[in-house]
């Protein structure tokens, strides 16, 4: 389990957003409390976002911003391509890390096993605290009537009530959404 950060994604009511804290930790010590680990790429049209080693996060930031060139700009069709490479490279396939994409029509986790994982309900989430922002995150999509960004707001904080390699130094991101709104 990769452990120091959480990425939490929600795709509801017309919108998309992408949440990260900024906590970076070395065992048992934080050594940075804003690390921005949301970002954009290929001309701000895909939101990104890594748990794991950040040298590793940007070596894969610039294989999928090449794979979205090559592509021009198909999600889809790039990050299949980059989780083949990811498994199958010799370089590529030591990477610690994961990935959460996503532009106006899909969200993928990508992982250097191979996996490209749409979500069912319009939550993904990575990292030490991701299965609390996720679970939080699915309940509030499910019962309550908030929009994209209050839902990953309450679900971030509740990770970073609950994970110590969490923190409350979050960013967001946020686009419209034209995919499915699940």
């Amino acid at each position: 389990m990769i452990k120091g950060t959480t990425i939490l994604l929600v795709r509801h009511k017309d919108k998309v957003v992408m949440a990260g804290d900024g906590q970076v930790t070395f065992n048992d010590v934080v050594l940075k409390s804003t690390a921005r680990k949301v970002r954009r790429l290929y001309q701000d049209k895909v939101m990104s976002g890594f748990a794991g080693a950040t040298a590793d996060a940007f070596t894969l930031y610039e294989r999928l911003e090449g794979k979205l060139k090559a592509h021009t700009g198909n999600l889809r069709r790039a990050a299949v391509d980059l989780a083949k490479d990811w498994r199958t490279d010799r370089a590529l396939r030591r990477l610690e890390a994961l990935m959460i994409v996503a532009d106006e029509r899909d969200d993928f986790l990508i992982s250097g096993t191979g996996d490209v994982i749409e979500p069912e309900e319009g939550v993904l989430a990575i990292g030490s605290g991701g299965s609390y922002a996720a679970a939080a995150a699915k309940a509030l999509v499910r019962h309550a009537d908030m929009s994209a960004r209050d839902i990953a707001e309450k679900a971030m904080q509740i990770a970073a009530e609950t994970c110590i390699y969490t923190n409350t130094n979050f960013v967001f991101d946020e686009m419209d959404s034209t995919g499915r709104d699940d």
